[in-house]
């Protein structure tokens, strides 16, 4: 039983006639009747009651017609789905991105994605750098937004930068440097800091200690918070000081004043990874949305 013998069974029944199935099948009536004799013999039962003037359709005939449609009908809908699944037009799509890197941009991009792929389930997953590395090393996301990967694993992965951001000071609202624009990092040597969580972000604080090396002093931390909102909270409460990306203002930062540093040259880049033997189309189809925006994300972020 094929789709070939299943779609001269159906045009027979349909037309009540051998011959007007062979024409609606561009074939000849002898293959149309090989087609139906063979079924029937697969079968064991009578599809049709045939005589001179007519052709008939047995109980079992009607029985197998509703299924035969059935069938037809499922292999339109697997042809469809294959060819929309290779198009990154169906299927599933986990996106795994820093809350505070990402949040003014990432629900454009996804909106836009949905508009043109309505029938991709996107799942959104806020994660620090370092449960990204791990979650793409395990294949539990598709796309990271992140910061650069270590060169232990970069080269299993396709890396494109979104934007740059720079390190800035962030002091409470309230702080007698609230006034300034721009200081020198050796200013704060007296301040108490909150450094975002080493763990969470190895290359953020070690270049954080090393800039106050060279600004000639230790830093005294108080606070490694593993959230971006936490270390924005504690300066926005009087805790103290922090250096951090200067994305961090798009958080909620009401009681905040963020200082740009002086000789601080440091460049803090986002980037959309994936891994190269990507097989979910669905991929493709946001990262090249992803790029897309990347001029206008860069506006905003600057």
């Amino acid at each position: 039983m094929d789709i070939k013998t299943l779609n001269s069974f159906i045009s027979v029944a349909k037309h009540k006639s051998f011959s007007g199935a062979a024409r609606e099948l561009h074939t000849v009536q002898p293959a149309i009747s090989r087609h139906v004799s063979g079924l029937e013999a697969e079968l064991g039962v009578n599809l049709f009651l045939r005589n001179s003037r007519d052709v008939t359709i047995t109980e079992a005939g009607e029985q197998l017609l509703k299924d035969a449609k059935a069938i037809i009908e499922l292999t339109h809908q697997a042809k469809t789905k294959v060819k929309r699944a290779q198009n990154g037009q169906i299927g599933s799509l986990t996106v795994a991105h820093l809350s505070s890197a990402c949040l003014s941009f990432m629900a454009t991009l996804v909106r836009r994605y949905k508009e043109k792929y309505p029938h991709v389930h996107v799942t959104l997953i806020e994660m620090t750098a370092t449960e990204q590395i791990e979650a793409l090393k395990n294949e539990r996301i598709d796309i990271a937004f992140s910061r650069a990967l270590p060169s232990s694993i970069a080269d299993e992965f396709l890396s494109h930068c979104i934007y740059v951001d720079s390190l800035v000071a962030i002091v409470n609202q309230n702080h007698h440097l609230a006034t300034r624009k721009n200081i020198d990092l050796s200013i704060l040597k007296n301040e108490q800091f909150i450094i975002f969580n080493r763990e969470e972000a190895l290359g953020l604080f070690d270049e954080t200690i090393l800039l106050c090396k060279k600004a000639e002093f230790s830093p005294n931390i108080i606070s490694q918070p593993r959230h971006m909102q936490t270390l924005v909270t504690e300066v926005a409460a009087g805790l103290g000081v922090a250096i951090a990306p200067y994305c961090v203002r798009k958080l909620y930062s009401d009681g905040c004043h963020f200082i740009k540093l002086n000789n601080v040259t440091t460049q803090i880049p986002v980037e959309i990874q994936f891994k190269k033997t990507v097989t979910n189309a669905a991929v493709n189809a946001f990262v090249d949305i992803s790029l897309n925006a990347r001029e206008q994300i860069q506006k905003s972020m600057a």
